[in-house]
């Protein structure tokens, strides 16, 4: 969604660099291109003016003036402004302390609120909580069987007496739903108000009429993130009419600019609590200021990419899969399957890559991207026996092009396949090992990485063949001379003694050989 915005800073940015000390003509310069980059994402113009005011007197400041790296200080401060903009810290719910916590859903029709209820209850389910649903959209047309679908998808309740259509009283379910929902012990309840068109005063009144009847511990105001500057309009209007504790976005995954969610919050006060990204009932989460900002300047995602690992991956598998690649040869195309499948969990690959810092130079790649690829990849394995994925390197031309037939694809992807896999093995295990990646220096203190200058020397002074120090003291090194000599001497007498030059019991090693049966007749 901040795609426009993202490149347009990351622009402003490459400019900077290089510069020792910004003059009051780079500052400037800089600020006018983050109010055009700001103002192209939709922002209101009042919280414009407001962030790029702040960022300008922070960058004419010592902070800035005395840096080593400039560029990277007004980085830092515009990071740190669009975090103050966003909420500045993250907004959690507010559970009652007795009795179900009740939450109301209120917002335009087609925000997505029927659809956002249910990912919401979703995600109380894995919070531990039980929620139950309530169809108080009586308006619009199939809203009440809507929700009754995505109830069932995500295996909560929905409480739903009346059929909707325009038929019923919402304020009266939403009182009754409260009753039902202390009945059969449910903790969260989760109502579904009727959206309006536009800013409707009579169902403005219903919906204060239900939050006055169930008195909710959170009123949520759901909105489209890709309706640009009306967003703020509208939560502005709710926010008088009816009133609410924080703000929902949905469609986060669509081509809006932004503008919606860098100015809701600065507005009207209320901060934003959930971000809706995608058409699956898992692309909801709690909306991370810090985490916005850092995706906004390309610094990726990285905590919420391991949240969501951690949810995905199976820890029993990882662990195996980790303990395969110590030992060589052990990870098989069985095991790049299965992790490639949990990765699959996670949704999409560009999704994915899109979280990692420095992708949005890669944007378009990703966007072309093809998903599939994932899918063909799986049918190529799919298609070999099990010994084959066991040990890729039993398999020969006949049976590579078996595979290329059974899997619908040419013989060349599976060379392909087969070839990457052993070079991506190769290098996973020299990992493992604490080897590094090949190719690339070592670092210092990474242990097998060479390094720094103690591992470097160590690396020498193992290259030289057998070369030891002689000490500087007279008697230690006539000493040293002589211990080499009797060693050099036995090494001679005993060319296929033990590496450490000690002897070898020929009797004892003999006796532990397990020989086949008749093996004498070969000995003679």
């Amino acid at each position: 969604m901040f795609a426009t915005l993202s490149d347009r800073l990351a622009d402003t940015f490459k400019n900077l660099r290089g510069k020792g000390r910004l003059s009051e003509a780079d500052i400037d310069a800089t600020a006018r291109e983050i109010r055009i980059a700001l103002l192209e994402a939709d922002v209101a113009l009042p919280v414009v003016k407001e962030f790029v005011g702040a960022v300008k007197e922070r960058a004419r400041s010592e902070e800035v003036s005395g840096a080593l790296n400039p560029a990277q200080q007004i980085i830092k401060i515009v990071h740190e402004e669009l975090v103050a903009i966003l909420g500045g810290e993250t907004r959690r719910l507010r559970y009652a302390k007795s009795g179900p916590t009740v939450i109301m859903l209120a917002g335009l029709q087609g925000a997505g609120k029927t659809t956002l209820a249910a990912k919401l209850a979703h995600w109380l389910k894995e919070q531990d909580k039980t929620p139950m649903l309530v169809a108080a959209d009586l308006q619009r047309p199939n809203a009440v069987q809507q929700l009754q679908v995505n109830g069932e998808r995500v295996g909560v309740p929905v409480f739903a007496p009346e059929p909707g259509n325009g038929v019923g009283d919402p304020v009266g379910v939403a009182r009754a739903s409260i009753e039902e929902a202390k009945r059969k012990l449910h903790d969260v309840v989760i109502i579904d108000t009727a959206g309006r068109l536009g800013v409707d005063a009579e169902l403005m009144k219903q919906a204060a009429d239900i939050r006055d009847a169930v008195q909710p511990d959170e009123v949520l105001f759901v909105v489209d993130a890709m309706i640009g500057q009306d967003a703020v309009t509208t939560a502005q209007a709710f926010l008088d009419g009816v009133g609410y504790d924080g703000v929902v976005l949905t469609k986060l995954d669509g081509d809006a600019r932004g503008g919606a969610a860098l100015s809701i919050r600065s507005i009207t006060g209320k901060p934003v609590m959930f971000a809706s990204s995608g058409e699956k009932m898992t692309d909801f989460d709690l909306f991370h200021p810090d985490r916005m900002a850092s995706r906004i300047l390309d610094m990726g995602d990285m905590l919420t990419l391991i949240e969501q690992a951690e949810k995905a991956f199976d820890s029993e598998q990882s662990l195996k899969a980790a303990e395969k690649l110590a030992t060589k040869g052990g990870f098989t195309l069985e095991d790049f399957l299965q992790q490639m499948m949990q990765i699959r969990k996670l949704g999409s690959m560009t999704k994915i890559m899109g979280m990692l810092p420095g992708m949005g130079q890669f944007r378009d790649q990703l966007e072309n991207f093809d998903e599939r690829e994932i899918d063909r990849i799986q049918a190529i394995i799919q298609s070999m026996t099990p010994a084959e994925r066991d040990n890729p390197k039993i398999i020969d031309g006949s049976r590579r092009a078996r595979i290329a037939k059974g899997s619908g694809r040419q013989v060349s992807d599976v060379n392909q396949l087969v070839d990457r896999f052993f070079e991506a093995r190769k290098m996973m295990e020299q990992m493992a090992r604490g080897g590094g990646v090949p190719g690339m220096p070592g670092m210092p203190g990474m242990p097998g990485l060479g390094g720094g200058k103690r591992a470097g020397a160590k690396q020498q002074a193992k290259g030289k063949k057998g070369k030891k120090r002689v000490s500087g003291n007279p008697a230690k090194a006539a000493q040293q001379k002589a211990a080499g000599k009797a060693a050099a001497a036995d090494k001679a007498a005993n060319p296929f003694g033990n590496p450490d030059g000690s002897r070898v019991d020929y009797e004892k090693a003999a006796e532990q050989l397990n020989l086949p049966k008749d093996f004498s007749q070969f000995l003679k």
